[in-house]
């Protein structure tokens, strides 16, 4: 994962249709980063997550720290603001924290690239060093 600054410029990867360039500029600051928003706190927030395979969670923004659980195995790819594209594998279980400095943000999409549903519960900390976006 590769973190940005508010200094630093999104970038396009090279492969990347005009859709995908359009979609990241109007999802700039989408602080929805998952798909149910199941419960939420004066401390945290707790979303779920569920694609089926071929199914694409759009650009989204995370400026507060959390972690996510994979609830089942899967694999993944995604597209960052950096131009980068990462694939993922997981195994039930699996879970990955993730800090963010005053500032910094990480902005990607999340496609399901296997053959199982990719299902995932990720818990914000809304008292990070960056307010939270809304949602």
């Amino acid at each position: 994962m590769t973190k940005l600054t508010s200094n630093d410029q999104i970038t396009h990867g090279p492969d990347w249709d005009a859709a995908r360039k359009a979609e990241i500029e109007t999802n700039r600051m989408n602080g929805r980063v998952g798909q149910d928003l199941i419960s939420e706190t004066e401390d945290v927030r707790v979303w779920r997550l569920a694609l089926k395979p071929g199914e694409r969670a759009g650009f989204h923004r995370h400026v507060l720290n959390y972690f996510w659980v994979a609830i089942n195995a899967g694999k993944s790819r995604s597209h960052y603001a950096t131009g980068e594209v990462k694939d993922a594998d997981y195994q039930a279980g699996d879970v990955k924290h993730f800090e963010f400095a005053e500032g910094e943000f990480m902005l990607h999409d999340l496609a399901n690239i296997g053959d199982t549903e990719l299902i995932f519960t990720t818990v914000e900390f809304k008292n990070s060093p960056n307010a939270p976006l809304p949602v």
